[in-house]
């Protein structure tokens, strides 16, 4: 089973999370809104993988413009980067 992010983690991954493009922070603010209190450390691993992409690239990302690929094309990350696109397209972001 996989062991909950402590409080002192979650910390450390919403700010590593912090974006220079207000879109990318917008979903990034909604999915910790809807999943912090859930999060895994596996989770945060695959999180923290997509924050190590340029912005334009996570942006591609989370619109579904593009698919996960090499070190991102694993199930951690591509379920981060699908509920931070199913979340703000449902609201209407």
């Amino acid at each position: 089973m996989d062991t909950a992010l402590d409080a002192g983690a979650l910390s450390k991954l919403k700010w590593r999370c912090r974006r220079g493009l207000l879109e990318n922070d917008l979903f990034i603010e909604r999915f910790f809104g809807r999943y912090e209190a859930t999060l895994t450390e596996r989770q945060a691993t695959g999180l923290q993988a997509l924050m190590d992409l340029a912005d334009n690239d996570l942006l591609d990302l989370l619109l579904r413009r593009s698919e996960p690929h090499d070190a991102l094309d694993c199930a951690r990350c591509a379920r981060c980067s699908r509920c931070c696109a199913r979340r703000c397209r449902l609201e209407g972001f």
